[in-house]
């Protein structure tokens, strides 16, 4: 590990843990960058949002679809 990275490092470490979930988010971010691949993401999103709002698949609370995906992955 390069002197630069290692000292990035341990001043990113001394950052408190709200800071540390900030910057990996970002940093996570800057390497999903693929445009093609977000406005796919938009699209999906844009059309699951407009069959919630009309009422042609119904919601699912975030406790009951946890629960499934367990559920399949214990099959």
């Amino acid at each position: 590990m390069s002197t630069n990275l290692e000292i990035l490092e341990a001043e990113v470490l001394q950052l408190d843990p709200v800071e540390r979930s900030h910057l990996l988010g970002r940093l996570i971010a800057s390497l999903d960058s693929d445009p093609e691949v977000e406005e796919a993401w938009v699209k999906v999103a844009d059309r699951r949002e407009a069959e919630l709002k009309s009422g042609s698949i119904p919601a699912v609370s975030g406790q009951d679809a946890i629960a499934r995906l367990r559920a399949r992955l214990t099959r």
